[in-house]
């Protein structure tokens, strides 16, 4: 089970050949969390619910035609129906469950009944391309951390702690190394760390709290690059610097946060300090409700280890995984007064550190070259060099270019710490300009010869439009509108009219089921003209429907985004709101 190159699929057309080569990626052992029970990342994001859906929906994707659509009812194949060339070939929904019944009570018997699924975001919509995705977007949520918190650029010698090594997670200790910094990460199952280890992505693994205290004293002296993997619970680290701050006043950590599955944190997203990893997994099948009250303990623990460190010049902030959500529910003193419900005491990293780059219109853009030849990729990699080192020197605001920088150096890290996992795949966070100038690269290049098959589009649904979430990406979007979900639905919507070759929309991903809509897609590539036409028109509405709607909630850098954005294209009209004034009517009419 691996992305085979395109050309070995049994398909009548390339966009189902492409389909099948995502698939396959999803559910590589190397790749996939839980392969077995078609689990890619994130503890329960699967790909299909059984394996008969698996092999039915192949089936259909070897008769498909181009003027023929398949229908997924989270997971289910539902059947081929007459469409069009221009139509998608694939349209996919994971979740799609009556509001009022959207409850994570319901979803354990919806799912058991096999009618729903919970598709994460990438596992669902077979987009996902390994550990590379979250390596990137973990580089720069710690670079900018850095600015923001530290004011520095440089992080040698600088502390990151946080938790987590498994589908997902597994990326911080490789990112650490990329940054530059000390990343200390905790891993309660030894088989994630063992894994991470062997793959060359953390440096050293210890199951000792005094060896990795020792450790981190001497990376800091020396300002050595360091990634520490620590075998056990990362309650106890927290509490461990607490007594070293607290013995010594010593403050050995400078950033934190954390990557547990805490969106599903009952059924192994999240393991309580009290018990062993086996204790716990045995208490979780024999009485869910002692496990439930052992977790919610182990995370009021964990808040109040965090607080005492705050106090002092250390900086945390919540990944987007319901850590601060779900502390909230346990009791843990989380409360931030005077705000909405989508604020605590401890920031997003939407809120505080990649909000703004959304704003801007930056997230993480991915092409995956299905022809599986690592030369594809690197001709790819010197194409977006290019383009975004021609943007730059075309004249573009400071902050942008800053942006276009920091993807730059990744697109050369990426190569150099051999990043691909699965399929040959790239990831870097671009605005709508560069996507569009690196896609028709790539789709000329495909045209000439220079890349040898078809490559695929497509991006995390953790982007600019995607996804609707308010306590994740659109938890800075101040005008009332953070628990609507139009955007996300407009854009799924918008995409498979505007030439995606296939579409998702998604219930759950991220913070979990029932707080998140979400969405994606896949533009083949195959070098004709109607392909660059395509991924011109897609890509551009893929992008400046979220950077309107941040616009309408009175972000400034929205505004000039989208201003921009209709100058250069007289087709786009949007009306501006004042970025200054309609804000502060909008937070007057809804204080309380």
């Amino acid at each position: 089970m691996r992305a085979y190159p395109i050309d070995q699929y049994p398909c009548r057309t390339k966009a189902a050949s492409a389909i099948m080569h995502m698939i396959m990626n999803n559910l590589d052992p190397a790749v996939a969390q839980f392969p077995q029970e078609l689990v890619t990342y994130g503890g329960n994001g699967q790909v299909f619910s059984n394996w008969a859906q698996f092999w039915l929906t192949m089936a259909y994707l070897s008769k498909m035609t181009e003027e023929q659509t398949l229908v997924m009812y989270s997971g289910h194949p539902l059947g081929l129906f007459p469409s069009s060339p221009s139509a998608p070939r694939l349209v996919i929904t994971n979740g799609m469950v009556i509001p009022n019944y959207s409850s994570r009570s319901e979803y354990e018997k919806l799912f058991a009944l096999g009618v729903t699924m919970y598709g994460q975001m990438t596992a669902g919509s077979y987009c996902y391309i390994g550990p590379q995705g979250i390596v990137h977007g973990t580089v720069l949520t710690v670079l900018n951390a850095g600015r923001r918190y530290l004011g520095l650029e440089d992080l040698a010698g600088k502390v990151f702690v946080t938790s987590g090594l498994g589908g997902m997670s597994g990326a911080q200790a490789k990112a650490a190394a990329i940054v530059g910094c000390i990343g200390v990460i905790a891993e309660v199952d030894k088989a994630a760390l063992v894994k991470r280890h062997q793959q060359g992505w953390l440096m050293e693994v210890t199951d000792s709290l005094d060896h990795c205290i020792a450790r981190l004293r001497e990376a800091r002296k020396k300002k050595a690059v360091l990634s520490l993997g620590y075998h056990g619970n990362v309650v106890d680290l927290w509490e461990r610097l607490v007594l070293e701050l607290d013995t010594t006043g010593e403050l050995l950590v400078d950033l934190g946060s954390d990557q547990t599955s805490c969106h599903n944190p009952f059924n192994g997203g999240y393991y309580p300090v009290q018990l062993s990893f086996a204790e716990a997994q045995s208490l979780m099948a024999s009485s869910p409700a002692a496990f439930k009250r052992l977790v919610q303990e182990s995370l009021r623990r964990h808040v109040a280890a965090i607080n005492r460190l705050a106090k002092e010049k250390f900086f945390f902030w919540d990944y987007g995984n319901a850590f601060l959500l779900e502390a909230q529910r346990a009791g843990a003193d989380v409360e931030k007064k005077g705000a909405n419900k989508t604020e605590f005491r401890y920031p997003s990293y939407v809120q505080h550190i990649m909000g703004d780059i959304f704003s801007q219109g930056f997230g993480p853009f991915r092409w995956v070259c299905t022809s599986g030849d690592p030369q594809d990729l690197a001709v790819t990699d010197r194409l977006a060099t290019s383009e975004l080192e021609k943007a730059i020197a075309d004249g573009v605001p400071e902050s942008v270019k800053l942006q276009y920088r920091d993807n730059i150096r990744w697109i050369r890290e990426a190569a150099k710490h051999q990043l691909v996992v699965g399929s040959q795949a790239r990831i870097l966070y671009s605005d709508q300009r560069g996507r569009v100038a690196i896609a028709v690269a790539i789709n000329q290049a495909i045209a000439s010869g220079k890349i040898k098959a078809p490559v695929v589009l497509s991006r995390d649904h953790h982007d600019v439009s995607g996804t609707d979430s308010p306590f994740r990406e659109t938890s800075n979007v101040h005008d009332g509108s953070a628990f609507c979900a139009d955007m996300a639905v407009q854009n799924v919507v918008g995409d498979a009219c505007r030439g995606a070759t296939w579409v998702a929309l998604h219930n759950g991903g991220g913070v979990g089921w029932g707080e998140v809509i979400n969405g994606g897609f896949g533009l083949v590539l195959d070098g004709t003209p109607g392909a660059e036409q395509k991924a011109r028109m897609m890509l551009s509405w893929d992008v400046s429907n979220g950077v309107a709607r941040r616009c309408w909630s009175g972000n400034p850098k929205a505004y000039d985004t989208i201003r921009q954005a209709m100058q250069e294209d007289s087709s786009l009209l949007v009306t501006l709101p004042h970025p200054v004034e309609d804000a502060r009517l909008l937070q007057r009419a809804l204080q309380p």
